[in-house]
Formats: C-alpha cells, structure tokens, sequence
C-alpha cells in the first residue's frame, strides 16, 4: 500500500519550502480550519476560566439553594436543567453549583493536564529515541527493552493503584507525572525510526567529517529531520491525554471535589441522567468537540508532514 500523494496548490511558487508547502496544504483544508477554531475556542477559555466565571457571576464552587427545588431532591428550576439569564448553561443538581462556571474552569484543569503530559511525553520521547536510534549498540538496546518494558504495563491499572493510595499532594502535579510517565514510548519509537533513516544521509556524514560533535549533529542536522512527525505525533496524542484524564477522574482517582473537571462532571451526572440530561450533556459535549478536533487536526498534520505513514 503507498501513501497518497499531497496536492500541492497550484498558487505556491515552483522551490517552495516544505513548511511553506506544509502551511498551503493545511490552510485549504476545511477541517482544519474548524478544527483549528475549535481548539482555540478551548484553550481561550480555558485561559480565561476566572474571567468568563466572574462574567457569568458565579465560582465554580459558589452554591445556590435558589437555583434548586428541595422537595423534588435538588432538582433544577426551569427548563434545560436551570438554563436563565443567572445561570447560562443551568445548575448542577442538589448543589446548585453554576454548570458554566464549572464548564471553564474543568476545561482549565482538563487541558491543563493534558498538555503538560503532553509535553513531557514529547520532550522524554524525542530525547529517547533520538539517543537511541543515533548512538545504536548499548545505548539503543538499554533504551529500547525500557520502551518495551514500559509499553507492556498495564499502565490503567497502575495510574488507578498508584493514585488512590497517594494523599495529601497535589492531583494536577501527580496526576500529570503518572500520565506522562506512561506515554513516552510511543514517540520515542516513532522518532528511533526517523532517527535510523537519517543518521548516514549525505548532509549528516558531511557534518560529522566537518568535525561537529553528536550534540550539534543531533540538534542542528537530526532533530531538524524528525520535527514534522514528532509535530503530527504530538497532536495526535492529545486527544488520547485528555481522555485519559477525563477516565481517571470518571473512576474517582482523578481530580478530588469540588476542583472541577469535564472526566469528574461526567461521573456526577450519571445519577441525573434521567431527571436533569443537560448536566450529563454540557461536559460530554465539551470533552468530544476537544478530542474530535484535535484528532482531526492531528489526522491532517499526519498526512502534510509525514505523508509515508498517510492512508492509501
């Protein structure tokens, strides 16, 4: 099976960079574009989650009894679970905790934990499979059964033990270390396997014959050549973060009350599903649009910047 081959717009000019053309075939995409305004509509928000709280008048922590019918067990008032000019996406049941506001501020938390995992698989992958794929013989085989290793893990299973027995710390900042701990051995093949192709290329052996040392041929001749695969990689694995988070905090090991997140929301609605949808649907609604669109993006990015592992 071949990869398919990437349109170049008839617009670019003939010698055009590979990142110009990168940038041209990424621009004319649809689904790009929305995925890429749904990101940023994410992340705004979850960078201004105080500002958008105090907008709509309410913490996320804040209670309203008055939002709540107490002879109907916490009830919402009003349709949609309480949607009105004071609360614009309803209230939680029983708490009358405002929906919006929880809504941002999870976002911040979610995101948050997503993408410093993120960044640590990347940097802890690329520097890996770098190190392993250039230096071969012992330092590739140490790395390489670490990768294994790490990869057959029952990885769930260890996240779930290892964050139910840790107390009194802080679940961000260990929750973060667990995920990213777990998800480096992915990209570190990925950019071994780059790294093996590219290490006697002509530009590779001149550098090393100039006399450069393995720290300036990795940074200036390697890592330039693994930089669109590890791109495309890096927003694939987003989306698979952020569920990760969201299923942790689901199962109760996660994100403690009443620090909001979309995984918690999701687990606390599911005893109101039949009597208030809209708290089940507003964090459902959330968490997919964020992992569809940065799967989406990254199903893109993959096919522009690395298009031998492209669909036939």
């Amino acid at each position: 099976m071949t990869a398919t081959p990437v349109e170049v717009p008839s617009e670019i000019p003939a010698g055009s960079g590979p990142w110009r053309l990168a940038r041209a075939e990424l621009r004319r995409r649809t689904s790009v574009k929305v995925s890429l305004a749904v990101v940023a509509l994410f992340l705004l928000m979850a960078a201004g989650a105080p500002l958008l709280s105090s907008l709509g008048g309410h913490a996320p922590e804040e209670f309203d009894k008055t939002a709540v019918d107490p002879y109907l067990g916490g009830r919402p008032l009003g349709p949609l679970g309480g949607i009105s000019p004071r609360h614009w996406l309803g209230v939680e049941p029983v708490t009358g905790r405002d929906l919006f506001a929880r809504v941002v501020h999870g976002a911040q938390v979610s995101l948050l934990i997503a993408l410093t995992a993120t960044a640590i698989v990347v940097v802890a992958g690329t520097a890996a499979g770098i190190a392993a794929g250039y230096f071969g013989g012992r330092t590739d085989a140490v790395l390489s059964r670490l990768m294994d290793l790490t990869m057959s893990f029952p990885s769930l299973i260890f996240m779930i033990a290892m964050l139910s027995v840790a107390r009194d710390v802080n679940r961000i900042v260990l929750m973060t270390a667990v995920i990213g701990l777990f998800g480096w051995p992915g990209i570190a093949r990925v950019v071994r396997g780059q790294t093996l192709s590219l290490k006697h290329r002509e530009y590779v052996d001149a550098a090393r014959l100039a006399g450069a040392g393995p720290w300036r041929i990795l940074t200036r001749a390697v890592l330039p050549g693994v930089t669109g695969p590890v791109i495309a990689y890096t927003t694939l694995i987003v989306p698979g973060m952020i569920a990760t988070e969201a299923a942790l905090s689901y199962l109760g090991v996660g994100v403690r009350p009443p620090t909001p997140s979309w995984g918690q929301m999701i687990a606390e609605s599911v005893a109101f599903y039949d009597t208030d949808p809209m708290y089940f649907v507003v964090p459902s609604t959330c968490l997919f649009l964020t992992v569809l669109a940065f799967t989406l993006l990254g199903d893109a990015l993959r096919d522009v910047l690395d298009p031998r592992s492209a669909r036939a």
